[in-house]
């Protein structure tokens, strides 16, 4: 169990060059306590298990979100590049978009504001609420096991009101993310909310994401004539919208795409087209149909035209990764939860919320298979994968086990009775 614990260690003190001396030791009790807490992830509710010694006084945790001197950029890119060195040495690397709400009480918290709640809200009724809105970058992952790929957050902008729009802040955490990598290519996959990112100069990235079905598409320009006069054309004749043109296509080709770690069959049609009112450089225009005819037709497109149209498909299913992250980061981590008002406070304590839900799960990863356990209840005899519940319980088990060895000597982390509390413990939220 040591070497998993120093793992653990490890993963932690590769962001201490980020801290001064002094901080550096309250990141490590709040982010170890924040793991361990049982109760609510308020700051006071973290403490007893991020200090129980009371080493500290109080007030520097409280002061480490809104006041101490640190920078969340250089925390996102430090685990961007761990992670992109550990799972993708080489290839492009693939990533997902959105923003989310993180609810908060109180008419002081610092950035927030009545945002539409994407989670409650219909097509007819749309409700709002008050909290935070956060555009979350998360790098997909396919993990060992196989089954739904994994959304690990790389950075994060918090949406303020008369600030820069979702779109001009996706653009920016985008164009940061590959000025970290500049030798390294991404494709970004959104909802057609980000589809206009496809016209913004975003350096080394590729985007596929949903067109609409009433986009105004146009053919190819044909190439200009010699001697002819004015500028080249940039678009060709007007086609027929997406979704009337699927009802006159008869040849649609059947591939197998891979949709969210299930292989299903599709049927395809492909056509290069110019969206001009999105981008004036020619995009991949993908009609996904059903062969069983139950789904309506979906409309995706992508700026990169060496794709296929398996790979646009499969690709862009794969985003629902990202919806998993956030609904365990509110409900296994509390992102929602810490009580931080004033300045800096919110933002970052959101921020950490999520850098530690892909903390956790570099660390499971990295287990041997053996060590990334899972328990099978009787309520769900066919859980065959391990979840993110999973892996924080496994990792509170090593923590509260060190802790225990540290506190009462080495023979009673053996000990049936404290076994019995570390797995009570683990499971606790």
């Amino acid at each position: 169990m040591h070497t998993i614990t120093s793992t653990w260690d490890t993963i932690i003190q590769y962001f201490f060059p980020i801290f001064t001396v002094p901080t550096t030791e309250i990141f490590l009790n709040l982010i170890t306590g924040w793991v361990l807490c049982t109760a609510r992830h308020t700051i006071t509710g973290i403490l007893p298990f991020a200090d129980p010694a009371g080493q500290k006084a109080h007030d520097a945790y409280h002061r480490f979100f809104p006041d101490a001197s640190w920078a969340m950029s250089e925390l996102w890119r430090l685990l961007t590049i761990l992670l992109v060195r550990g799972f993708y040495p080489t290839g492009i690397i693939p990533a997902d978009l959105d923003d989310t709400l993180f609810h908060r009480s109180g008419r002081k918290v610092d950035g927030a504001g009545w945002w539409r709640d994407a989670v409650r809200s219909t097509g007819t009724n749309i409700v709002h609420a008050w909290g935070l809105n956060l555009v979350v970058l998360t790098l997909r992952i396919n993990p060992p096991w196989g089954g739904e790929p994994l959304g690990l957050p790389i950075n994060m902008r918090l949406h303020r009101k008369n600030g820069l729009s979702l779109i001009g802040l996706a653009e920016e955490m985008l164009t940061e993310v590959a000025s970290w990598l500049p030798q390294r290519r991404f494709i970004n996959h959104s909802d057609g909310f980000y589809a206009s990112l496809a016209g913004r100069d975003i350096p080394n990235t590729h985007i596929i994401s949903r067109m609409r079905r009433d986009a105004n598409i146009y053919d190819l320009p044909g190439k200009k004539r010699k001697k002819q006069r004015g500028r080249p054309r940039k678009k060709g004749k007007k086609l027929s919208s997406p979704q009337n043109l699927a009802k006159r296509i008869h040849n649609f080709k059947l591939v197998k795409t891979c949709e969210r770690g299930k292989s299903r069959k599709r049927l395809i049609y492909t056509r290069k087209v110019v969206w001009y009112r999105v981008s004036q450089k020619p995009v991949l225009l993908v009609i996904s149909r059903d062969p069983t005819g139950k789904e309506k037709d979906d409309f995706f497109f992508t700026t990169d035209l060496s794709l296929t149209a398996a790979e646009v498909v499969s690709g862009f299913a794969g985003r629902w990764s990202i919806e998993d992250t956030f609904k365990n980061t509110k409900q296994f981590i509390g992102g929602q939860e810490p009580q931080t008002w004033k300045r800096k406070g919110p933002e970052r304590a959101a921020a950490l919320s999520l850098w530690l839900y892909s903390a956790i799960w570099l660390w499971y990863l990295q287990q041997k298979s053996k060590q990334r356990y899972f328990f099978v209840q009787p309520w769900y005899p066919g859980k065959s994968a391990p979840s993110f519940a999973d892996a924080l319980s496994c990792l509170r088990r090593v923590l509260w086990r060190d802790r225990i060895k540290y506190m009462f000597g080495k023979k009673f982390v053996h000990n049936k009775n404290f076994e019995f509390l570390i797995e009570a413990l683990a499971a606790a939220a």
